[in-house]
C-alpha cells in the first residue's frame, strides 16, 4: 500500500530526504490463496510459482493432481481454511448469485491482520461495507481493488478516504496487446456463427 503514497512524496516539492523505516510486505515466500482456479486464476498461480510463493486455492472444482503439480498448489475444500492461511487473497471468480458477496464481515474475519485483500473480479463479491470496516479497523491490513461497484465510486464514498486500499479503474486487461487479441476473438466468434460452425469461446448457461 506504499505505492501510491511513496510516488506522491517522490514527487512532492516538500520532500528533502526518504525514510529508511518505511517497509512493506515481501511476495516471496509468502502464502498466496486463489479462490476461483479457472483459466485466469490458473495464470495467476503460474505467476505467483515465480515469486516461490505457497499457493492455495479454492474452486468449485478441484484441478486436475498434474495441474496442481505443474505450480504446486494445494487444494482447500473449504474457502475458510484459504482465507485463514493466506498472506495474499485474490479473488478470480465470476459474479453469480452464489458469489454475490462472498466476502463479507464474517470472511474478513478469518483472514489474518496482515493479510492483503485483492479483488481483480467483480466488485459486488465484497461486501463493500464490511471492507471499509475491516479497513479502519485493522481486521486486514490492505486491500487492492481493480473492480468497485459502482464503478466509479461516489467521489465521497469512504474507501477512497483510506491510506491502505489501493483502487485502479478496472484496467486489468487494458492493454494495446489485450485489446487486439479481445476483438480478434469477439471477430473469430461472430464469423464462426455466420458460417454455421462450432463457436471457439462459446459460454454454456449454468
Amino acid at each position: 500500500m506504499y505505492l501510491h503514497a511513496g510516488c506522491q512524496i517522490a514527487v512532492s516539492p516538500d520532500t528533502k530526504c526518504f525514510a529508511v523505516d518505511w517497509l512493506g510486505v515481501e511476495v516471496t515466500g509468502a502464502t498466496l490463496g486463489i479462490i476461483g482456479m479457472g483459466s485466469i486464476g490458473y495464470k495467476v498461480a503460474q505467476r505467483a510459482r515465480a515469486f516461490n510463493m505457497r499457493i492455495l486455492y479454492h474452486n468449485r472444482n478441484r484441478r486436475r493432481k498434474e495441474e496442481e503439480e505443474a505450480v504446486d498448489a494445494h487444494y482447500c475444500a473449504k474457502m475458510e481454511d484459504l482465507l485463514q492461511q493466506s498472506d495474499f487473497v485474490m479473488l478470480v471468480v465470476n459474479l453469480t448469485a452464489e458469489t454475490h458477496k462472498l466476502i463479507g464481515k464474517k470472511e474478513l474475519g478469518l483472514m489474518k491482520p496482515t493479510a492483503t485483500l485483492i479483488n481483480i473480479s467483480r466488485g459486488a463479491v465484497i461486501d463493500q461495507d464490511a471492507l471499509v470496516e475491516a479497513l479502519q479497523n485493522k481486521v486486514i491490513r490492505a486491500a487492492a481493488l481493480d473492480v468497485t461497484y459502482p464503478e466509479p465510486l461516489p467521489r465521497d464514498h469512504p474507501l477512497l478516504n483510506l491510506n491502505n486500499v489501493i483502487i485502479t479503474p478496472h484496467i486489468g486487461t487494458a492493454t494495446v496487446q489485450a485489446m487486439r487479441m479481445m476483438a480478434e476473438e469477439a471477430i473469430a466468434n461472430m464469423l464462426a456463427v455466420l458460417n454455421s460452425q462450432p463457436i471457439p469461446s462459446e459460454v454454456f448457461p449454468k
